[in-house]
């Protein structure tokens, strides 16, 4: 029986490689950062002189959202520390906290916004739609040149998903409150404004549940979301010398990172280190860059397992 590690240069390029994407994102998380956050400025300040609860509360979301984005960098650092004695693969779980965190804080805004929508039913004021029009408006052209520019960063790491999906939820609820600021402008209905809020609400619960779900899943150790157990399973035993898997495990080390042990059962030793190479060549395609693969015979197993 022989346990395999792997900790080779194709891991070190990987991990380098991986580093290098995060690093050429940090200069968009800035810029997004301080163009967010003068836009929370801007429309809270309007919010307030005009009295529009859905300006205030979009500039909340918007605020929490600046909030996660300086997260979300902060967890590109994190990802860059080395491994050491007491951390073995560095703070790479970080990301993978941050982006669960990043879900409770859309929560609690959306909790703030319901009630505090609730409350403006009870006691509406006179809300001026042509401001709250003008101001969503810029909001549009921030948020969606946001989302427009994390939209490549997306696809590969759940932290940058998570910033995305808020940006597009808040170039949709920008484009909600500008029609709710041309219906109140042309009917005066100001009931309008707390329905509109309470939209927004629904939009960021269903944009941060998939978010929530996979952070809390990750955190679990559970199945990342683009691994499937039954194709590891499936590539693994394609190898000619392989005979059976099991003890099968798959994690994440981070939002990007994911690392797999199991133990191989071969018809030969001697084909080990040929078959070792191929196995671990196949995972890094299902993105599974580290893995720790224990071989054994057919017969150390059938002993181990009582075979007869």
């Amino acid at each position: 029986m022989s346990q395999i590690h792997h900790h080779d240069h194709s891991h070190g390029h990987h991990h380098h490689h991986h580093v290098e994407k995060l690093t050429s994102l940090n200069g968009i998380f800035i810029f997004s950062i301080v163009l967010n956050l003068l836009f929370v400025i801007i429309e809270a300040v309007i919010g307030l002189v005009e009295g529009s609860l859905s300006l205030l509360s979009d500039a909340g979301h918007n605020l929490s959202d600046v909030f996660s984005l300086v997260l979300v960098l902060v967890a590109f650092q994190l990802a860059k520390v080395h491994a050491n004695s007491r951390f073995t693969y560095g703070y790479k779980k970080s990301t993978v906290l941050i982006s669960l965190l990043n879900a409770i804080i859309l929560l609690v805004a959306v909790g703030a916004i319901i009630i505090e929508s609730i409350h403006k039913f009870y006691e509406p004021t006179e809300v001026n739609g042509v401001a709250i029009s003008w101001t969503a408006g810029i909001g549009i052209v921030i948020n969606g040149l946001t989302a427009f520019l994390l939209l490549r960063g997306q696809k590969n790491d759940l932290n940058v998903r998570g910033a995305f999906l808020h940006m597009v939820a808040d170039t949709l609820v920008s484009v909600g409150v500008v029609i709710s600021g041309i219906i109140i402008a042309v009917t005066g209905w100001t009931v309008v404004d707390p329905i509109v809020s309470l939209i927004i609400a629904a939009v960021i619960l269903v944009s941060t549940w998939n978010l929530l779900s996979g952070s809390l899943r990750l955190s679990l150790d559970g199945l990342p979301e683009n691994i499937s157990l039954e194709q590891v399973r499936t590539t693994l035993l394609e190898n000619d010398h392989i005979i059976d898997v099991h003890h099968l495990h798959v994690w994440a080390i981070s939002t990007t990172d994911n690392a797999l042990t199991a133990h191989v059962v071969i018809d030969s030793l001697d084909a080990m280190e040929s078959a070792k190479i191929e196995l671990k060549h196949q995972l890094k395609h299902l993105n599974i860059g580290h893995s720790t693969l224990e071989f054994e015979t057919a017969e150390s197993h059938c002993h181990e397992h009582d075979c007869a």
